[in-house]
């Protein structure tokens, strides 16, 4: 077994300082994927930096009128806060429908965007994996993909990326805070993750050392009109074969606004814009929105065993549509 050794600090400052000095080592706050990765030595940091002191995991007010979400405020704490079920549903959802009690007691909300994917073989160090290991190949290609993505995809990756909360808040352009070596920056959390592309061992834009410090949620009246759809084997406890968090309102029988992301089908949680366009100003009807779907989904490619997520992309879409047009009062 390789030693690690392990640290606690009580400030950011201090956090980035001791992570950039040493470019074998990495934050820990939950855990829960993490220590996971360890134990199967697809990530073997020399040096462990525990963050869980720092003073980052309240829900707080901005003054716009949005809410900024502290990257180390745990799931299930921010899915029970009243702003948050009040003004954006969606969120609360997605949270609780990303893992058990347990987990999300434990587990950070920056955590949970940051965690790595779930493919077998990126898993598996004996496995060829573009992601785990650069220029090996990808085995998911030739085999079983069955829950791999079908947008996004390159020729060096088709891992479907996990995190039910990334896809709420690509739905509301949330922006991502973070803090490092040269400063803070603010993320769109579409820039926040990276397609595959030639690069799939990058995933997100951050530099050695860099925090998350944080989460906003922009002002969204539409917000309060949410949820998240999220289909899988069983009812609990499992990632999304097909998911959809909507923001949507009605006015007069058509749709006045739509925010649509899907996960489960994609390399990175997919804000769904085809899709958004053919619905902005259409009839709240299941023609429109099955038209929607199927001009979001043109572009999925399948890998054999994933075909059939390209049909239930489409159905997840329509399905999530229809129940938030009937609790609109307009379906």
């Amino acid at each position: 077994m390789r030693p690690i050794s392990y640290s606690r600090v009580s400030d950011v400052a201090t956090a980035i300082g001791t992570v950039t000095a040493d470019p074998d080592s990495a934050f820990l706050a939950g855990g829960t994927t993490q220590v996971d990765l360890l134990r199967i030595y697809v990530e073997q940091p020399r040096r462990l930096v525990d963050i869980n002191d720092l003073p980052l995991n309240r829900v707080e007010e901005l003054p716009d009128g949005g809410l900024r979400i502290g990257g180390l405020a745990r799931m299930s704490d921010v899915a029970e806060d009243p702003a948050v079920l009040r003004r954006y549903p969606v969120v609360s959802e997605a949270l609780l429908l990303g893992a058990s009690p347990q987990l999300r007691h434990m587990a950070t909300v920056a955590g949970n965007l940051m965690q790595r994917v779930r493919c077998s073989y990126f898993r598996d160090t004996e496995a060829s994996c573009n992601k785990r290991a650069p220029g090996t190949g990808c085995a998911a290609m030739e085999g079983v993909n069955r829950g791999h993505a079908v947008l996004g995809t390159s020729d060096c990756c088709i891992a479907t990326h996990p995190s039910d909360l990334g896809v709420a808040l690509q739905a509301l352009d949330a922006v991502v805070q973070t803090e490092g070596p040269a400063g803070p920056r603010s993320i769109p959390i579409d820039d926040f993750y990276l397609l595959p592309g030639t690069t799939p061992e990058r995933e997100h834009p951050l530099d050695h050392g860099e925090l998350v410090t944080g989460i906003d949620l922009p002002p969204l009246p539409v917000a309060a009109t949410s949820r998240y759809t999220k289909i899988r084997d069983r009812e609990s406890y499992e990632f999304a074969l097909a998911a959809v968090a909507v923001a949507m309102s009605v006015v007069g029988g058509r749709i006045a606004e739509i925010r649509l992301a899907l996960g489960g089908v994609a390399t990175k949680p997919w804000r769904a814009r085809a899709a958004e366009r053919e619905l902005d100003g259409a009839p709240a009807t299941v023609e429109s929105f099955t038209r929607a779907a199927e001009a979001e989904m043109a572009g999925a490619v399948s890998h054999g065993m994933n075909a059939f997520k390209i049909e239930l992309g489409k159905r997840t879409i329509v399905r999530a549509l229809e129940e938030m047009a009937q609790r609109e009062g307009t379906a």
